[in-house]
């Protein structure tokens, strides 16, 4: 455990004290700054036109369908490519620097290498997760906010880019070119989405329940929407554990070379 909190604490300080980060977060501020009161500004005039509307779901005039949803739909879209930009470097750089092999040569396992840069990236996930909760935080001065339903989704949320620092960190392991490493974690991210394109698709019953069970999207849906289910987290809890266990095979076997 000491090594895994070792490593932590030196990946998360480098995390948070890389420019890199804070860039990232600036131009994340960017972007939510921009499209988070035109969502707002919207959903003002709907709820003030509403008795005029003809045909408006009952779900877009709740601030947490018509402006909180919106915008985790872009913190999504946005992590698919920030997360491989703060992950690309775990393994790769160390790789490139040769600081890998010191690291092999001192006294920690490989799972506790690859847990203490995974939970290192989880804290760096986490905050750029709590930089967008703070637009809808912010609100609650303005408005009544449910809690419940907001947390789960921003948790849900935060699962799913749990779930790209898992496929990243594999993907770092892989490579001791940081570039590659991106290109290919973006790539993993992409297709994971894909996935749930397939049940649209596929034209029988069986194929698409296949397909909903391992999407992301059909498992992030009811998190967003502020309910929580078994079988969801267990499936993005297990493809965490995948691809740390497929990053440790990677380091363990860099021993025997």
């Amino acid at each position: 455990m000491s090594g895994i909190l070792t490593i932590f604490r030196k990946e998360l300080k480098g995390f948070y004290l890389n420019p890199t980060f804070w860039v990232i977060c600036f131009l994340m501020s960017l972007v939510f700054s921009w499209v988070y009161p035109i969502q707002l500004n919207l959903f003002s005039q709907l709820l003030m036109n509403y008795v005029m509307q003809q045909g408006v779901p009952q779900n877009q005039l709740n601030i947490h369908y018509g402006v909180f949803l919106r915008q985790l739909s872009y913190l999504n879209l946005l992590l698919i490519f920030v997360v491989p930009a703060l992950t690309m470097k775990l393994f790769a750089e160390e790789k490139k620097l040769r600081t890998f092999d010191l690291l092999l040569t001192s006294p920690v396992t490989s799972t506790q290498i690859v847990l203490g840069k995974y939970f290192a990236a989880l804290g760096a996930v986490a905050g750029i997760v709590f930089l967008a909760l703070l637009y809808p935080l912010a609100t609650s001065t303005m408005a009544t906010v449910n809690w419940a339903p907001l947390f789960i989704a921003f948790f849900g949320i935060f699962l799913v880019g749990a779930v790209y620092a898992a496929m990243d960190l594999f993907s770092s392991s892989l490579t001791e070119n940081s570039i590659a490493a991106y290109v290919t974690s973006v790539m993993f991210n992409v297709a994971v989405w894909f996935i749930g394109i397939g049940a649209e698709v596929v034209d029988t019953e069986k194929g698409r329940k296949i397909f909903e069970h391992v999407s992301l999207s059909s498992h992030l849906s009811s998190l967003v929407e502020g309910t929580v289910r078994t079988n969801g987290v267990i499936f993005f809890l297990s493809l965490i554990v995948l691809f740390c266990f497929l990053a440790e095979r990677v380091v363990e076997s860099s021993r025997w070379r």
